[in-house]
């Protein structure tokens, strides 16, 4: 009997057990700070089961109330929503190294937690948070155990921006013949603002996006983390009224020349986790510069042995001499890197054919010069081709390839490049993608993905008009957006005047080579100018390291100046340049950076600013002051004579 009543009962006893759950889980809290407390993300439900949150640094507004939700072609995760449990707080520590970036150790403790939501049919849908020191971050999961490929129609996901910010956008370009690459200009705007005067036709925004918030005392950058093969790169729609950005899939037509579906919606089976959406948030630009939550999100290394990948610099003909495939050019620049002691050459578009001609190849390996080569996208996209083109190369004695004109954001894409850089380091082989997307932290999971283009750089001395007026702004702004999610191969130290003229100075072009970030520095322009070159700046470029171990931002204002602090082993540096049109004077504590260190040496503009330099050495002031020319830049180097 007893028995019986029991049974009978269980019915009552599974729904109050089921309610009290979730009257407990709703009663918790939904929200998570970071351990010092500054940054907090706070999830809420309407009435309407719609989920939202919100994100405050010191209780002050950083993103206000933005939507969050999926639609499914299944499921529908954007109404009618109820919790159903809320993880305890948990905390982890992300310690690692990064072979290229601004420090080489990273040491940042993360609070974590996890929110699950059920809609009107059960199913589940879980959203992880996190925060730390530099932001925070949130992505969805779905923990089901299911063969079935689902399909996302939308993502509502938002990132509402208050009316009176500012912000540095870039257009994310339409599809086209070299389009989307990401080298369009990044423009001051407002929320709300259309997108108007691109390089090509653009459909959105692209990530990393900066704004500067709350009165002008807080910058934050909306950036993703941790994509792989099973979800498009994202962008921003370009409707942002009222200051809402929502998040935007890659387009269908992203295709270029590779093999892909017609579906450029997110599929997966399950379980599923998703990107991080990423909002590093600072009190000063240079807070932003300086984060690593990008990479502190993505996977650890999966690479055990990592003591054959080499940051370094590399010699490159092509933008000096782009019609020029001989064996006698390539050899000029292998000759070049062995004279300035640079670890690398870069044998571009043509190569095949002069090694099959010259050996261009042995010739470099012979000098001590590794070699890298280009290649089309195309040919590495099939993984059992790209697997045996990977051993070819790496039999000849090639150490890297550039692979370029990828041109998509697509689901499909994204895939390839992990698999990508696998079969890559089975060959001990370094990584270079241009004609693609920004890095998502894959740098830290990859090491040997050393560099990325995805930046308007150098090379549009030949393609864009407006350039050579905008250069030295943009590259005021790149290291606060672009060079945030990863390395960036922008080819700096390009002097010959070419379609466009230059007007940045000499030295501006060349502190760039140590204001951005890029395992391997592929210098600009021609064996002529480098011989040409005094021997302070000669001595310099031998000595400048690809990597840093330690960087320190001094002046970070993003379109107008940059100052860096940079230390490698015993190299220590001071690196500035000027954005603007306008001559800007500079004081610094020279003595804060220089300890262990008697005298500095500058090199600064010289009689013909755009193509001279000069140089000058000093002992250490604790008040030292100087005139930034317009558009120009200066380099200090910390010395004992």
């Amino acid at each position: 009997m007893r028995n019986r009543l029991a049974y009978k009962n269980l019915p009552f006893l599974i729904g109050a057990i089921f309610l009290f759950n979730s009257f407990k889980a709703a009663s918790q809290s939904m929200s998570l700070s970071s351990k010092a407390g500054a940054n907090k993300i706070t999830l809420s439900l309407t009435k309407n089961g719609e989920l939202h949150y919100q994100v405050t640094r010191r209780g002050k507004p950083i993103i206000t109330d933005s939507p969050l939700g999926l639609s499914c072609d299944e499921q529908n995760f954007t109404s009618g929503l109820s919790v159903v449990r809320v993880s305890p707080i948990d905390v982890r520590r992300e310690k690692y190294d990064l072979k290229v970036g601004n420090v080489k150790t990273i040491n940042h403790v993360l609070e974590t937690k996890s929110v699950t939501f059920k809609n009107k049919s059960g199913a589940l849908m879980i959203i992880d948070l996190v925060t730390g020191d530099e932001g925070v971050a949130f992505r969805y999961r779905f923990p089901d155990q299911d063969r079935k490929i689902r399909v996302i129609n939308n993502e509502i996901t938002g990132f509402h921006i208050e009316k009176n910010a500012r912000g540095w956008l870039q257009p994310y370009n339409k599809a086209g013949k070299v389009t989307p690459g990401y080298e369009d200009f990044y423009f001051n705007i407002h929320p709300g603002d259309s997108i108007r005067n691109p390089r090509n036709p653009s459909v959105g925004w692209c990530m990393p996006a900066l704004f500067q918030v709350n009165d002008s005392k807080n910058w934050v950058l909306l950036a993703e983390s941790g994509t792989d093969g099973s979800y498009p790169g994202c962008h921003l729609q370009p409707d942002s009224r009222g200051g809402l950005y929502k998040i935007a899939f890659a387009e269908k037509d992203e295709k270029y020349n590779l093999p892909l579906s017609e579906n450029n919606h997110p599929t997966s089976s399950l379980p599923w986790a998703m990107p991080w959406r990423v909002i590093i948030i600072g009190d000063q630009a240079g807070d932003i510069l300086l984060s690593t939550l990008i990479t502190d999100l993505a996977p650890a290394s999966k690479i055990d042995d990592t003591s054959w990948i080499e940051p370094g610099k590399a010699t490159w003909s092509w933008w000096s001499h782009p019609e020029d495939h001989t064996p006698d050019m390539y050899n000029q620049f292998t000759d070049l890197a062995a004279s300035f002691g640079f670890g690398y050459t870069l044998f571009d578009a043509g190569w095949e054919k002069a090694n099959s001609e010259g050996g261009i190849i042995a010739k470099a390996t012979s000098r001590g010069v590794k070699p890298m080569v280009w290649g089309y996208s195309a040919a590495y996209f099939d993984p059992e081709k790209r697997r045996k083109r990977f051993k070819e190369l790496a039999d000849m004695g090639v150490k890297g390839v550039k692979i370029d004109f990828w041109c998509s954001d697509r689901q499909e894409v994204m895939a390839c490049f992990p698999s990508l850089f696998e079969d890559a380091a089975k060959e001990h082989l370094l990584i270079n993608l241009h004609g693609t997307t920004v890095p998502r932290g894959w740098h830290r999971t990859w090491p040997n993905f050393m560099t990325a283009e995805a930046v308007l750089g150098t090379e549009h001395y030949f393609y864009e008009s407006r350039y050579p007026d905008k250069a030295a702004e943009q590259n005021t702004v790149l290291p606060f957006t672009r060079n945030v999610a990863g390395p960036t191969d922008y080819t700096p130290f390009a002097l010959t005047i070419r379609k466009y003229p230059r007007l940045n100075t000499a030295v501006h072009e060349l502190a760039t080579a140590m204001i951005y970030t890029s395992g391997i520095i592929h210098f600009a322009d021609s064996k002529e100018i480098f011989e040409s070159l005094p021997v302070s700046v000669r001595d310099l470029l031998k000595d400048m390291p690809a990597t840093w171990d330690k960087t320190e931002s001094i002046v970070a204002q993003p379109g107008e100046q940059i100052i860096l602090s940079r230390q490698k082993d015993r190299l220590s540096y001071i690196v500035g340049i000027n954005g603007t049109d306008n001559v800007v004077p500079v004081k610094l504590n020279l003595a804060r950076y220089a300890k262990g260190f008697s005298k500095f040496r500058i090199i600064k503009e010289g009689q013909d600013p755009l193509m001279t330099f000069k140089t000058e050495t000093y002992p250490i002031t604790s008040t030292w002051q100087y005139t930034f020319a317009p558009k120009g830049g200066f380099i200090i180097q910390f010395i004992n004579e």
